[in-house]
This record gives C-alpha cells, sequence and structure tokens, in this order.
C-alpha cells in the first residue's frame, strides 16, 4: 500500500509594497549609501515611516521614475496637482 503524495504549494512570490534603503538601491542599482544621500538631499520621493523604520513606497517609486525622477519638492507639487485634477 502507498502513502499519499502530499504536495506542497508555494504562494507566488510576494512583492513588498514598501522597501529600506538597501533595497530601493538594489531596484535602482544604486548603492545604499547613495539612497541616503539622495534621500538627504531631496532627490528622491519622501519615505513614509513604520514604526522607526522608513520606507519607500515602491508604486510611489515607479510614478516617479516615469515622471522623469523630478527633485522630492517637485514631485510632490505634481502629486498634489494630479490629486486635484482627480477629485474635480
Amino acid at each position: 500500500m502507498s502513502t499519499p503524495r502530499v504536495e506542497t504549494t508555494t504562494s507566488a512570490a510576494i512583492e513588498p509594497l514598501a522597501v529600506g534603503a538597501q533595497q530601493l538601491g538594489r531596484l535602482l542599482g544604486l548603492s545604499k549609501r547613495t539612497i541616503h544621500r539622495r534621500d538627504s538631499s531631496g532627490h528622491l520621493p519622501r519615505p513614509v515611516r513604520i514604526g522607526r523604520a522608513k520606507r519607500y513606497l515602491v508604486d510611489e517609486i515607479r510614478e516617479w521614475l516615469r515622471a522623469g525622477s523630478p527633485d522630492r519638492a517637485t514631485w510632490e507639487q505634481m502629486k498634489r496637482s494630479k490629486q486635484r485634477s482627480d477629485a474635480a
């Protein structure tokens, strides 16, 4: 008598919604140090805080890249303009 074979299913890889500086660096092909410098100088979208951790929203990074990776102030102004036009 054979034992029934139990197959384990692996779920699809889960893509993170937010990443830290090191992961963002890997995604962009930049070093963690460069990510910190660009964040400090306002050349990345504003990260969010989850507890004490600083994380970058992956969807926002993608939109920011499509927009030509503007500086933070310009990016935030673009987002506000888009929100106003979406609300109208």
